[in-house]
């Protein structure tokens, strides 16, 4: 489950898949920042120490969204989006910087929620 700050999206078993082109975004996530992928959740692939999101675009498979925790310093998420659009440019792909995200663990549950907020 996860949240935007005007939805929230809950996905069970029963929606239809789609498939994306994970190996690609795993390859400019390495190539951009040297991080790896740690999670992988329907339209949503989370980076290495929680750093980014990337969100496909389910109408372009040349098209990422990019979203930056919270937390992050603004002076490294300027350095890693920078980096991380530069290899997207060389693997003929658009990343789209959409805003910040905050997780929460919710308290006894093995479930994370995110709120993503919108620059």
């Amino acid at each position: 489950m996860y949240k935007t700050n005007t939805a929230q999206r809950t996905f069970s078993s029963v929606n239809n898949f789609k498939f994306f082109n994970l190996e690609k975004v795993r390859f400019i996530i390495k190539d951009g920042t040297g991080l790896d992928i740690a999670y992988a959740y329907e339209d949503l692939v989370f980076s290495e120490h929680g750093i980014f999101i990337f969100q496909f675009d389910e109408n372009n498979p040349n098209t990422f969204y990019c979203w930056f925790n919270k937390d992050c310093i603004e002076k490294d998420r300027v350095t890693l989006l920078n980096s991380l659009i530069k290899s997207a440019v060389l693997n003929k792909t658009i990343i789209i910087y959409k805003g910040k995200f905050e997780m929460n663990q919710q308290e006894g549950k093995e479930q994370i929620s995110v709120n993503f907020i919108n620059s």
